[in-house]
């Protein structure tokens, strides 16, 4: 399955829930889902908050949550979230790293 994919399949499961509709309880405006994205994201720091050990299956919904999330924001966004991903990997890619040695 691609992005693509991903995302149709994404915006199938909001729809069946309504939270598209005008009168939903949890509108899905890019303001909202930027504050779930992140609110996500900081679930996935839970698991490492007092050591390096996690549950992996509990990891990996937190993880899909968030990809789930950025998902559905790029595309409310009118953002083609891959080709957003393919220019900031060619803008790092110039960019200069701590981790290179200076001469």
């Amino acid at each position: 399955m691609d992005i693509i994919e991903l995302t149709e399949k994404m915006h199938a499961f909001v729809r069946s829930k309504g939270w598209y509709e005008a009168d939903s309880k949890r509108p899905q405006t890019p303001r909202n889902l930027s504050i779930s994205l992140a609110l996500e994201a900081a679930e996935i720091l839970e698991h490492f908050q007092w050591n390096e050990e996690y549950d992996k299956d509990e990891l990996a919904g937190e993880l899909a949550d968030v990809a789930l999330y950025l998902l559905q924001l790029a595309s409310i966004a009118e953002i083609e979230l891959e080709e957003a991903i393919l220019k900031k990997l060619e803008v790092n890619e110039k960019r200069e790293w701590d981790s290179k040695e200076k001469k």
